[in-house]
């Protein structure tokens, strides 16, 4: 691993600084040929990965010498597959998903991520009459609109009612280690709702021990349809499936990630270490380009975001109505129908320093996999560090970034001090229960829950 480091630090100290910028001929010299040149992606239909599709369609890919196909995939599972037996050489991925290969939940293999592909972007959806059901014990405001956020609070007396009738109330999430598993579990629990656990030492990998609400996966595409059917009565996803229930008329978007947790990270990017070792310069040239198209994402106020979204409305991308994916790309977000408001950071892609591959983003979703027993017995603090180090890579996101910087494609004001940056946020005290996380102190932060597993506990 060591060597693999310094040969990344290595191709960074070669990069002169004399180069014509734009020239694609120097910037294959000084940062040495891609050893493969032709790649293939991996995506699910979600807006969040426009970085993938902007990076195609505006050459940065190859500007780098690189000519990527890119493939939808039918689910998650498919995805990461793909990326483990090398059918796709990198993918679009749930930053849970190089984590739980890693330390061998569920599939097992090594999977890195040089890049954090954005901030927010998910949001909890209700059906019709759930929502009809919670607006008396929703707080108004003075024109009589609903007051954000919305505690889960206001859903337990509906889940208590539906559970003295014998029905379960069932939920959807993408995937179980999703982000938005995580965030309906950690906005479901915040309210006073048990969102049940995982016992897989018993072979039980449901998730739904001890439920109050049952969770299960549904593929994003697929929700709206799943909540119309009836089959669950409200769902955790990106966009623009949220929003195409409001336009539907099927559903009611409750809150957003972004209310959960302020400026939460999303996906990342994902390959083998196996394709990092064996590919520097292919590794350090597919991160340049998606940086230069986080970039384009997010400069001049999102600017751009009209175009991108005629972009990612194209069947081959998203495939959704352009009206649809406009509701949130553009900087709002329509909660009932008429009910739009101004959320200019729903999307993130590049600012706060979105694509910096933060060990402490790592280190919470570890937490949250251990709170609800994905990882079934304590670990010590110590462990959710090497496991944080082992598959993100800032060494990686710099060296890329810092040979953007010197041939002026990039402001060096836009990254980290990578001198100084040890990979760990200040502690971050903005979520929707007011519990701050430290991401230097995990088993703490796991302790300090009202509903979740502690310190000793095993099923």
């Amino acid at each position: 691993m060591e060597a693999i480091r310094n040969g990344f630090m290595a191709v960074v100290l070669a990069i002169t600084t004399t180069m014509t910028v734009g020239s694609g001929s120097a910037r294959a010299e000084s940062l040495g040929w891609p050893e493969k040149e032709e790649l293939t992606f991996g995506f699910i239909k979600l807006t969040d990965m426009a970085p993938i599709a902007i990076a195609y369609e505006k050459g940065y890919f190859e500007d780098e010498g690189l000519y990527v196909t890119i493939e939808a995939q039918a689910n998650w599972k498919v995805l990461l597959d793909g990326v483990i037996d090398g059918r796709l050489d990198g993918a679009h991925m749930l930053a849970g998903q190089p984590l739980a290969a890693t330390i061998g939940f569920g599939t097992e293999a090594h999977i890195i991520t040089p890049f954090s592909m954005d901030l927010n972007g998910n949001g909890i959806t209700v059906s019709n009459a759930v929502w009809d059901a919670m607006k008396p014990h929703v707080p108004k405001r003075a024109d009589g609109k609903p007051e954000h956020p919305i505690s889960a609070a206001a859903l337990k007396p509906v889940v208590e009612q539906y559970r003295a009738e014998g029905k379960p109330f069932n939920m959807g999430m993408v995937f179980p280690v999703s982000t938005h598993n995580y965030e309906l579990r950690y906005w479901l629990a915040a309210g006073g709702i048990h969102p049940g656990y995982y016992a897989p030492h018993k072979g039980d990998i449901s998730g739904q021990l001890q439920a109050e609400a049952l969770l299960s996966v549904t593929p994003p595409p697929q929700m709206p349809a799943t909540l119309e059917a009836g089959t669950i009565y409200g769902y955790c996803v990106g966009e623009p499936w949220n929003q195409q229930a409001v336009f539907k008329g099927i559903g009611v978007p409750v809150i957003t990630d972004y209310e959960i947790w302020k400026n939460n990270p999303e996906k990342v990017f994902g390959i083998t270490a196996e394709f990092a070792e064996k590919y520097p310069n292919t590794t350090l040239r597919l991160t340049r380009a998606l940086i230069r198209a986080a970039m384009w994402l997010d400069e001049n106020d999102n600017a751009n975001r009209p175009e991108a979204v005629q972009i990612l409305s194209q069947s081959q991308y998203v495939g959704a109505d352009a009206e649809v994916i406009a509701n949130s790309m553009t900087g709002t977000f329509e909660y009932e129908k008429g009910d739009r408001r101004e959320v200019p950071d729903f999307n993130v892609f590049f600012r706060y320093f979105a694509t910096y591959p933060y060990y402490s983003d790592a280190v919470w979703y570890l937490t949250q996999m251990r709170r609800w027993g994905q990882i079934d017995e304590d670990r010590p603090d110590s462990w959710y560090r090497e496991v944080a180090e082992k598959v993100y890579r800032p060494d990686l996101y710099a060296a890329a970034a810092k040979s953007l910087v010197d041939e002026g494609l990039a402001d060096a004001a836009d990254f980290p001090e990578f001198g100084t940056e040890d990979g760990y946020r200040e502690p971050q005290s903005e979520f929707i229960d007011g519990v701050t996380y430290d991401g230097t102190q995990p088993n703490a932060y796991i302790d300090s829950f009202p509903i979740g597993l502690k310190t000793g506990d095993r099923l």
